[in-house]
């Protein structure tokens, strides 16, 4: 069986007055994350992990901050995009594991709504994300509540060649 890994990594400013989404849940917070889109910096490392894996480039690369197509774009929409890249080449999702350093709020409470939501638009079974959530204990621009680090790594495994075969 052919595996490939990939690692993910995406950081945002937290700006006080907008959304803060992370896993495509909307979660109640005086600050959101700054970005182009919906700023779903969880969402994004998944996504650079996956194409990192298959070396398909990353995110920025495909959902270009400059195409006003992505402004606000949910980030569902670009890990969908995504899979079906993935799919593309013949992979499926063995298994993700993502850690989000983040003051406030807490993320913990949320998980299990960001698994849901994750794991439908992938299509792949909840025990096969792990969501983890800490702090920087005070250090960094993180531990000073500016913004956001997110860490994705993923395994892919080969599970067709491109023309549908095993």
């Amino acid at each position: 069986m052919k595996l490939r890994i990939g690692q993910g990594y995406d950081v945002h400013i937290l700006v006080e007055g907008i959304p803060l989404v992370l896993g495509g849940v909307q979660i109640p917070h005086t600050h959101g994350l700054k970005s182009h889109s919906d700023g779903d910096a969880l969402t994004h490392a998944i996504c650079d992990a996956l194409l990192g894996a298959l070396s398909l480039r990353d995110i920025g690369y495909h959902f270009s901050d400059k195409d006003p197509a992505n402004k606000g774009r949910n980030s569902l929409e670009f890990l969908k995009i995504v899979m079906e890249m993935i799919r593309e080449e013949g992979y499926e999702v063995n298994n993700i594991d993502v850690t989000v350093i983040l003051e406030a709020p807490k993320v913990n409470p949320h998980v299990p709504a960001m698994k849901k939501a994750l794991c439908e638009t992938m299509a792949i079974r909840e025990e096969d994300l792990s969501i983890k959530a800490t702090t920087s204990e005070g250090v960094s621009f993180v531990g000073r509540k500016e913004g956001i680090a997110v860490f994705a790594v993923c395994l892919l495994y080969k599970v067709t060649d491109n023309f549908g075969g095993m």
